[in-house]
């Protein structure tokens, strides 16, 4: 009898970890409709206008896509790989005849399927309740596109390669969320990065996040905004170079610090 190839298994692996994850109450909420919560927050609070146009909510919409699409790749990853790896979990499938790549392949599934949700409801919601513009051109729909499937492969890589700093599981939470709620106010989030001091801006730029937020920005406000922005443009293909560039980094660094066990 044949064996099951490796995307076979790890199509399988993938609807495993789905149902994993949606029997955790806590990390569903926290993890699909925090981000919700805080649009309402932030959009009820926040009705002014930054920008002739442009709405807070309008920005907020867009930086919080880009946190969700972090949300849902690196933070989940990086606190419930060291949570599998303390109950043993990881040295089991270890055991068994599966592929590590399928392993990999079933992560990525639930971080696709968690990422698609979690957008579609911040787009729906955004455009109910808050007046929402959405992209009217193909070329935007486009790079929205690929920015969602760079910055989750990104995030996901990521998240797999941090997985190994937390010493144990209980305490992985404590390490990524923090990190994770900082890099949110200094990629420009929860505030107008232009806004923010340069040493500020200068530092956000080395992350990854930075730049995802920009770029969901060229694809939900004017072209007119991006005079706003500190290099008084988009900045496109750099976004996709240096999101590349972290992708690569993150796949080295997973490769070679990924841990099955705690030993």
């Amino acid at each position: 009898m044949k064996n099951p190839s490796i995307l076979k298994v790890g199509i399988a692996r993938g609807g495993i970890e789905i149902k994993m994850f949606l029997r955790q109450r806590e990390s569903v909420v926290f993890t699909l409709f925090f981000p919700v919560l805080l649009l309402f927050i932030f959009g009820s609070v926040f009705k002014n206008n930054i920008a002739p146009g442009v709405s807070f909510s309008q920005y907020f919409v867009a930086g919080m896509v880009a946190s969700g699409l972090v949300n849902t790749g690196f933070q989940q990853l990086a606190i419930m790989i060291p949570i599998e790896r303390d109950f043993g979990a990881l040295k089991r499938l270890r055991g068994t005849p599966m592929s590590p790549i399928s392993y990999f392949i079933g992560k990525s599934i639930v971080v696709t399927a968690s990422m698609v949700f979690q957008v579609s409801i911040l787009i729906v919601a955004g455009r109910l309740f808050f007046g929402l513009h959405l992209p009217t051109t193909a070329d935007r729909w486009i790079r929205f596109g690929w920015l969602v499937i760079l910055g989750s492969i990104c995030s996901t890589v990521l998240g797999i390669a941090f997985s190994s700093i937390p010493k144990t599981g209980r305490g992985a939470s404590a390490v990524v969320s923090p990190i994770v709620i900082v890099l949110q106010f200094l990629s420009g989030v929860f505030f107008v990065f232009s806004s923010l001091p340069s040493w500020m801006q200068q530092f956000a730029a080395l992350f990854p996040l930075k730049w995802l937020t920009q770029g969901m920005r060229s694809v939900f406000l004017p072209n007119t905004f991006a005079m706003k922005e500190p290099a008084h443009s988009w900045e496109i293909p750099k976004i996709a170079i240096i999101l590349g560039v972290w992708t690569v980094i993150g796949t080295l660094w997973a490769t070679r610090s990924f841990k099955w066990s705690d030993k």
